[in-house]
């Protein structure tokens, strides 16, 4: 009975719970595969028809990009009108596009729609293809001419020259990709009336050899087409249809079925569940064991996250106060030194708002293993912001070290990044501070490392700094502009603007004048804008400086002649909402015609996310206003990126005008930048010009003026008036009589 009794108790307890629970787990188990499998089945199917819908679309993209290989070509434009050497058209833009793209069919069309040539792998003739085509291109070409006339831009990119259009549609009784395009030319010295362009159509079967290519390199297996749509047992089917809604037929397959496959792999495994039931004990101790070594690793891994950057794996700011604090208890008494070193990546804001914080996080990633091998085994990265980081290095011998270590920091983050198949450049500031020179606390030490980056920064970037007692000097001067520039703000007198004229590079004659900030500083004299503009901008003073120097500009340029006056304006103005309309309303205030003020602005508007400064730049332009950009190939910039700014002229930063006559001077890049300007209909200004050879240069390059010291400084008002031949008095008193 005793036996009988322990046995029931073991069986009530144990056994029957635990036949239970694996009963329960069997059925939820068999339930769940089942419900899996055919979720599998369906994201598969889904998947499927996504992927065909895609390589329809990238089909049409392609097409029309292989068209683009012979229709933006001055000599098709001219072959095409002559329409005389027939072969030649076959051979490059009709049999040609059949025997290198695969298409079926391309045909040539006049002004008229009117076939000129063509080309048909189905039909006996061209015109023969082309009449089973006619009737349904019709819409397609209206569409293009359409555009053409409207000078329709969209969908030209960096991939698309020129725009076009392309629908899905039945062709002599075949589904087909048909795609228009203008011919046109590449160089744009061929003249052409818009929407009379000759026309180049392709068309690309969808059946045939384009559903074995579809099977045999996306797998899709038993793939046909039907006009019906009407499917076999276990197959699927997809409709297609034209732009408009109109289906043109379905393409039918066996679709792959990874839930089935699985259900069926997995069905041995669910007859060994019930052997499983003696070894229920020992499963559940080693979840059990397993759960508690996943708890001692979650806790290891918060433990870690909570000293570590989660993107880089360095230590953070939190494990950077404890090693530096360890480090510096660890010199004490030892004579020997350590060093601190603050760096920032330059322009780094502009990458993330250019390409995107993905893309800022792998120049991120980069530049902490760039760091990594220029580093020691015992050195400390830490990663305590944004673009910050933080190198210890401990146990110095002497300071020469670090300046190695940090003149090999700099050249190797010159090095561009390579993010996504693009190049970026950019460059890294570094502010030193040695233990126990300039102290031997933390907070101090960082304090100072953290002024020497900012004294490399301001200095010019892509630098080192080592900490000087001077450094906070600057800074508290820094300071004492900014009070003493609100208070100038305030008066009369102290900020005034100086005019520098510009040259036509062939005759000489003046064509624009340029208004030059100037500060004559009560105590510190004349002070340039590089010394005070930056403290403008950080401080919020700029809009009201800007105003200003505005205002008086088109006061002192509104009775000048045939002389275009350039305001430079800062970013952080043209990102203000209602910036064009202040503008306007100082030219009205002034009397100045809108087209001769022209504002200058750089590369850096292209920072702004929120799209402000081009509804600005296009308010201004609409009012009349000539937009410059100021010290082109700069900073964080690439000649594509002209195509982003609406521009009607670009100055060249002097930096490359200086580098004429050197070895490896810049004489290419500037040839390069006036082609593009050129190209692209706009003028080039050259700053800085110093020498004849440097004039001589320029002009030979095309260059269409000249700025510098070669031909004038900046002058006062008074000066520029004498030069352009205006007596300011006598026009004002001529004003009064009338």
């Amino acid at each position: 009975m005793r036996l009988s009794a322990l046995f029931n108790s073991f069986a009530i307890k144990v056994v029957i719970p635990v036949f239970a629970a694996v009963a329960a787990a069997s059925f939820a188990v068999i339930g769940l595969l089942l419900w899996s499998s055919q979720e599998a089945d369906r994201v598969a199917m889904e998947r499927q028809e996504r992927l065909m819908q895609l390589v329809i679309s990238r089909m049409q993209e392609s097409i029309a990009y292989q068209q683009e290989s012979v229709t933006v070509w001055d000599d098709a434009v001219e072959y095409v009108r002559a329409g005389k050497d027939l072969e030649w058209i076959d051979d490059n833009l009709g049999s040609w596009m059949h025997t290198y793209f695969g298409h079926d069919a391309a045909y040539i069309l006049d002004s008229k729609n009117e076939l000129v040539a063509g080309f048909s792998a189905n039909a006996r003739t061209a015109s023969d293809g082309f009449a089973a085509l006619a009737r349904s291109i019709t819409p397609l070409l209206e569409a293009m001419r359409k555009k053409m006339r409207a000078g329709d831009r969209e969908g030209v990119s960096g991939r698309f020259l020129s725009p076009g259009v392309t629908d899905l549609m039945v062709v002599d009784r075949h589904p087909a990709i048909v795609s228009v395009k203008p011919i046109i030319s590449d160089t744009g010295k061929i003249r052409q009336t818009p929407g009379e362009e000759y026309l180049h159509v392709a068309v690309r079967f969808l059946d045939g050899d384009f559903l074995t290519e579809l099977e045999k390199d996306y797998l899709f297996e038993g793939m046909r087409f039907t006009w019906t749509g009407r499917a076999e047992e276990g197959e699927t089917s997809l409709s297609f249809a034209t732009a408009s809604g109109e289906v043109v037929g379905f393409f039918i397959w066996q679709p792959y079925r990874p839930g089935i496959e699985m259900l069926f792999s997995v069905a041995p495994v669910l007859m060994v569940i019930l052997v499983l039931v003696l070894l229920t004990v020992a499963v559940l101790l080693l979840v059990l064991n397993q759960r508690s070594r996943k708890l001692a690793q979650s806790e290891a891994r918060m433990q870690y996250l909570a000293l570590h950057d989660p993107l880089t794996g360095l230590p953070n700011r939190a494990l950077f106060n404890e090693r530096f604090d360890a480090t510096l208890r660890q010199l004490q008494g030892t004579g020997k030194m350590a060093a601190l070193l603050f760096l920032d990546l330059d322009r780094f804001k502009q990458v993330n708002d250019t390409l995107g914080h993905p893309a800022g996080d792998l120049v991120i990633k980069e530049l902490a293993e760039r760091l990594k091998r220029l580093t020691g085994e015992r050195d400390t990265i830490a990663r305590i912001g944004g673009d910050e980081f933080i190198v210890i290095v401990p146990e110095l011998r002497q300071a020469e070290e670090v300046e190695i270590l940090c003149e090999r920091i700099i050249e190797s983050m010159r090095r561009p990044f390579e993010v996504e198949g693009q190049q970026v450049f950019s460059g890294v500031s570094i502010g030193v501070a040695f233990a126990p020179t300039h102290g031997e606390e933390r907070t101090e030490l960082t304090r100072k490392a953290d002024i020497a980056l900012y004294h490399a920064k301001s200095t010019g970037r892509s630098r080192y700094a080592i900490f000087g007692s001077a450094m906070d000097a600057m800074l508290r001067t820094r300071r004492e502009i900014e009070h003493d520039l609100r208070k100038a703000l305030e008066r009369s007198g102290e900020i005034t603007i100086y005019y520098q004229p510009r040259y036509a590079a062939t005759d000489l004659r003046i064509t624009g004048v340029e208004a030059l900030l100037r500060w004559r500083h009560p105590s510190k004299g004349w002070l340039s804008p590089s010394v005070f503009v930056s403290v403008a901008e950080e401080t919020g003073l700029i809009e009201a400086l800007g105003e200003r120097v505005l205002r008086e500009a088109c006061k002192a340029g509104a009775i000048w002649r045939d002389v275009i006056l350039s305001v430079n304006t800062s970013v952080i103005e043209l990102c203000k909402p209602g910036y064009a309309a202040r503008v306007a309303a100082i030219l009205g205030e002034c009397g100045m015609d809108p087209g001769r003020l022209e504002l200058e602005i750089t590369e850096s508007v292209l920072s702004d996310a929120d799209g402000q400064s081009e509804l600005n730049i296009k308010a201004l332009r609409q009012l009349g206003v000539k937009i410059a950009l100021d010290d082109f190939g700069t900073g964080f910039s690439s000649l594509g990126r002209l195509k982003q700014l609406q521009v009607d002229r670009i100055k060249i930063d002097r930096s490359f005008v200086h580098g004429f006559g050197r070895l490896g001077g810049d004489e290419a890049i500037v040839q390069a930048m006036i082609h593009l300007a050129h190209a692209r209909g706009l003028r080039t200004t050259a700053e800085g010009v110093e020498t004849q050879e440097q004039r001589d240069q320029l002009t030979q390059a095309g260059c269409d003026e000249l700025q510098g010291f070669l031909f004038s400084p900046a002058l006062p008002l008074d000066e520029i008036d004498s030069l352009l031949g205006v007596t300011r008095r006598k026009l004002s008193a001529v004003a009064s009589v009338a």
